[in-house]
């Protein structure tokens, strides 16, 4: 459904991009995860037509984005990091407006926004400004607004980042549905948990390059199944281990406070850039 090859992208001295090949199968929930900095938002933006590519190709459903742009984005749903709704206008002229710019008729829209709306229990507040909206709802709001028009992809760029935990996992659950529909969901996050809990397929990308595409678990599996996190000249170290009496003798060795955990796929990222998914830039 999505097939990027050679993508590039350079900011002035700054390689944003550096030869992104990547394939996401159709009704697949693929999960690109990186620290900030990393080019996940460049290569939404790159994918939906915001933004131009210095070089390669970015094709959706077979249609070249660059090539064919109004075609290709007919099929595309997006969900940006950043809350653009209209502030001033109410939860149902924000859907309404939307599917007027993909001439959906009258009768559709109306139909649609109240099926949506209910989706993401959201139907007792057509009428509010979204001004007066929480974080949460203004996040499910910007997801069907982007389901409006029934595209074939959905790009969700850092969908619920600054929401609390519980709010989060909400959040998690309407885009397990969306997904499970047929849906084709191409995520971008940093948070750990988020990726291993949807994503049926993990990339990391550090600095612009894609380091690996696996599945979460075959990437945790390659770490081992325990980890021991301990303190060195005020330094956090991780070992990893396949068993957690190993991991055992290993904190027994140490001195000083130690932590045994399960592996995660932060434990990954780290051991292949040698950098955190999150709090780098």
């Amino acid at each position: 459904m999505i097939v990027i090859a050679g993508l590039t992208k350079k900011y002035g001295d700054l390689q944003a991009l550096a030869g992104v090949d990547l394939q996401v199968d159709r009704g697949e929930l693929f999960a690109l995860l990186g620290p900030n900095g990393a080019g996940k938002t460049t290569m939404v933006r790159i994918m939906t037509g915001l933004t131009r590519r210095d070089g390669g190709t970015v094709l959706l459903g077979g249609l070249d984005i660059a090539a064919q742009p109004a075609a290709a984005k007919r099929q595309v749903g997006l969900v940006p990091q950043v809350v653009n709704l209209d502030t001033e206008l109410t939860v149902y002229q924000n859907l309404d407006l939307h599917g007027r710019f993909f001439f959906m008729p009258a009768a559709d829209r109306r139909a649609r926004i109240a099926e949506l709306l209910a989706y993401v229990e959201l139907g007792d507040r057509a009428a509010t400004p979204v001004k007066q909206l929480s974080g949460g709802m203004k996040r499910r709001l910007l997801i069907v607004r982007a389901m409006m028009h029934r595209p074939g992809i959905l790009f969700m760029d850092e969908p619920t980042v600054g929401l609390d935990a519980a709010i989060r996992r909400r959040i998690w659950s309407i885009i397990r549905r969306i997904q499970g529909e047929g849906t084709t969901i191409f995520l971008t996050t940093h948070y750990i948990e988020e990726a291993e809990y949807l994503a049926g397929r993990v990339a990391f990308i550090d600095r612009g390059r894609i380091v690996t595409v696996d599945r979460p678990d075959r990437l945790v599996q390659r770490m081992g199944a325990w980890a021991v996190d301990y303190l060195v000249d005020n330094e956090l170290r991780t070992e990893c281990f396949p068993d957690r009496e190993a991991a055992r003798q290993a904190a027994a060795a140490v001195a000083g406070r130690v932590t045994i955990r399960r592996v995660n796929l932060e434990d990954a990222f780290l051991a292949l850039t040698g950098r955190k998914v999150a709090g780098e830039a």
